[in-house]
């Protein structure tokens, strides 16, 4: 009898062990970083993403200016609510014309937002503040200007 009892203390011992291991789901889908690499700004157009990584689960509410593809780890212990522990997110923006004009990869980071790689077509337009723009102009109008 006692060999028994020793068989169903760790049987219940190993149920239990197996009970508190970390269950991981994944969700949605990222396009691999070397698929994004074939992607050229300015030239790429939205048909040709489509086919060469898919179409995304989500573009921009708005307007039809982006795609993004999302891409979230759960991870639950027993009975506790499952809590994500990495999310992805790759911003496909299209200019106008529908060609790919900004590439973006972000991550999330002790609950925040960061961005991993990000590609931008070049505008020419400096990231200077409003007001900067505003007051830099103060001084560069002469009269001859307003008046004819």
């Amino acid at each position: 009898m006692r060999p028994t009892m020793r068989g169903v203390l760790a049987a219940v011992f190993l149920l239990a062990a197996t009970a508190c291991a970390p269950i991981f789901s994944n969700h949605g889908y990222v396009p691999p970083p070397e698929a994004l690499n074939e992607l050229q700004l300015g030239v790429t157009t939205k048909a040709e993403v489509g086919q060469a990584i898919g179409r995304p689960s989500a573009s921009g509410i708005l307007s039809e200016s982006g795609w993004y593809y999302v891409q979230s780890r759960f991870r639950q212990y027993g009975y506790r609510r499952e809590a994500e522990i990495d999310r992805q997110v790759v911003s496909i923006q299209f200019d106008p014309a529908g060609r790919v004009s900004n590439v973006s990869r972000f991550g999330l980071e002790r609950g925040r937002v960061v961005p991993l790689s990000r590609r931008i077509t070049d505008t020419g337009v400096q990231e200077i503040g409003f007001l900067r723009q505003l007051f830099g102009n103060v001084g560069n109008f002469a009269l001859g200007d307003f008046v004819n």
